[in-house]
């Protein structure tokens, strides 16, 4: 039915039901809907949801995450609380999210899993080890789920939608990862203008003598920032709002997914926990699929993920941004890497197509090894502010690369195992963490950047070799039907996702 000018306005009540329906249709409400039109509007609606529920959680961890190392310094508690967040998560990996996702489906276990982190949150207001520890485990537990879960949920939505196209599969998820990260990423902007915003208002912030500067960067060993105005505990008052803030964005987060994300995988789901398959052959899917050498050689690119990101959070917050310009600095100079991280996340995402990964991924690993090398001689001080600012944009485009390209990868490589392969994914990044927070309180920052240099030298010789012969012989392809119910499997075309070019 069509509607005139004169019609609309003789009858406005049925215009208004008219345009509420459309708006039911666009989003794939209306129960009836099954055009073409409507899957591509569901997926990429449920691509923002779960983008902006990450967006919502990990403002809240994002921001503590980086303020660890400065705002909890005492004894390394801080740094202490990463590590056992991040060894949780190489424990979580080994069974828990196959055994999660395949019970409960992709949709709740991402909302579990966010109420892991929500914990977290919640350990701060009164940060203590019988706080914080315990935090810290149950958000490890919930982490390899979570990820795991939203990575087999883009992946299945870019199959499905690439089959409705008639595209390549790894084109759709490339483009689905990088809208994901583009929006995730911006996280680290909102997360940390709300701790520089609240932290800048304390009163006590005053100059860095001479002899403080001289500790900073590679020039002292970087064990232990001295204490000074702006480097020691903002007012606990301050400290109170910040982390109520991120516990309520935390649980808006929660609320987001929960309330508008479609349960794509229900049936399956349900056709799992109805077939009674052993609980041993769920436990050890996460290892079974380590048999595979490709796996085996992407650990150290997967690892080097973990290491690139804890320096920056760890290692040049406190060491560089914290010892010369002080604490409130941090959440701005994280500023600048989320924004680079978030817009270059989505420029690479579609860039892909057109240049490959490999190109990607040397441009990121030339970036961090200018970096490293600048890092190990730059003396920072606070009449270079605009220097503060580059090393973290530099990073956060490295960064975008490292992070879309290598879960594109893993899902592209293992198609059908695609739970399991993000549960490896998960856990060697955490345990490239779990290293590098570990010894963070134990060795000095020269040889801490010495050793970032080598896990990226040893990712420059092994990645290729996975890329070569993916290049050569490329993944057997998936079917569309897979990821269909049945109603929609009988409905599709009998079409073929092909995997994209090195």
């Amino acid at each position: 039915m069509t509607f005139d000018a004169q019609m609309f306005q003789r009858t406005p009540s049925l215009c208004f039901a008219s345009t509420l329906r459309n708006v039911l249709l666009t989003t794939n409400l209306h129960p009836t809907f099954h055009r073409h039109g409507a899957m591509i509007s569901r997926n990429f609606k449920n691509v923002l949801v779960v983008s902006i529920g990450f967006l919502s959680l990990f403002t809240a961890y994002g921001g503590l995450q980086s303020l660890q190392s400065s705002l909890n310094a005492e004894q390394g508690m801080g740094v202490a609380s990463l590590s056992v967040i991040y060894a949780s998560i190489i424990v979580s990996s080994m069974f828990l999210p196959p055994i999660m996702i395949k019970n409960l489906g992709c949709k709740w276990t991402i909302v579990v899993g966010m109420a892991c982190y929500v914990s977290y949150s919640v350990g701060n207001l009164f940060p203590g080890w019988y706080t914080l520890i315990p935090t810290s485990v149950i958000l490890g537990l919930g982490g390899s789920p979570l990820w795991s879960a939203k990575c087999t949920y883009l992946t299945i939505s870019g199959n499905v939608q690439a089959g409705k196209d008639g595209k390549k599969g790894s084109d759709v998820i490339n483009q689905y990862f990088g809208i994901f990260f583009f929006i995730f990423q911006s996280s680290g902007v909102w997360g940390n203008l709300m701790s520089s915003l609240i932290f800048g208002q304390d009163t006590s912030i005053a100059d860095i003598p001479e002899e403080v500067l001289e500790t900073c960067g590679a020039a002292d060993c970087g064990l232990v920032v001295s204490s000074n105005s702006t480097s020691s505990r903002p007012a606990q008052k301050l400290v109170w709002t910040l982390v109520g803030c991120y516990i309520g964005v935390g649980l808006l987060a929660m609320l987001i997914v929960a309330v508008f994300l479609d349960n794509i995988d229900r049936e399956q789901a349900s056709q799992f926990r109805g077939n009674r398959e052993p609980f041993c052959h769920t436990f050890l899917a996460t290892f079974r699929l380590l048999k595979d050498w490709r796996l085996l050689t992407l650990i150290p690119l997967t690892m080097y993920s973990g290491f690139e990101q804890s320096f920056l959070s760890g290692e040049y917050t406190k060491n560089y941004v914290t010892c010369a310009l002080g604490i409130h600095y941090v959440g701005f100079v994280m500023m600048c890497f989320a924004a680079t991280n978030s817009v270059c996340s989505f420029l690479f995402g579609r860039l892909a197509r057109y240049t490959g990964r490999a190109a990607l991924f040397c441009l990121a690993a030339v970036s961090n090894f200018a970096c490293i090398i600048a890092l190990l001689y730059w003396r920072p001080n606070p009449d270079e502010l605009p220097v503060f600012f580059v090393f973290p944009a530099l990073w956060g485009m490295s960064d975008a690369i490292w992070q879309t390209q290598t879960n594109a990868l893993y899902g592209i490589l293992f198609p059908r195992d695609k739970e399991a392969a993000f549960a490896n994914y998960r856990m060697w990044e955490s345990l490239g963490f779990v290293i590098a927070f570990a010894y963070s309180t134990f060795i000095c920052l020269e040889y801490k950047l010495y050793i970032l240099l080598a896990v990226l030298l040893l990712t420059a010789v092994t990645y290729p070799i996975v890329e070569y012969y993916e290049h050569k012989h490329p993944t057997v392809p998936v079917e569309e039907g897979a990821y269909l119910s049945n109603k929609e499997a009988m409905e599709a075309d009998s079409k073929i996702i092909c995997q994209t070019e090195m």
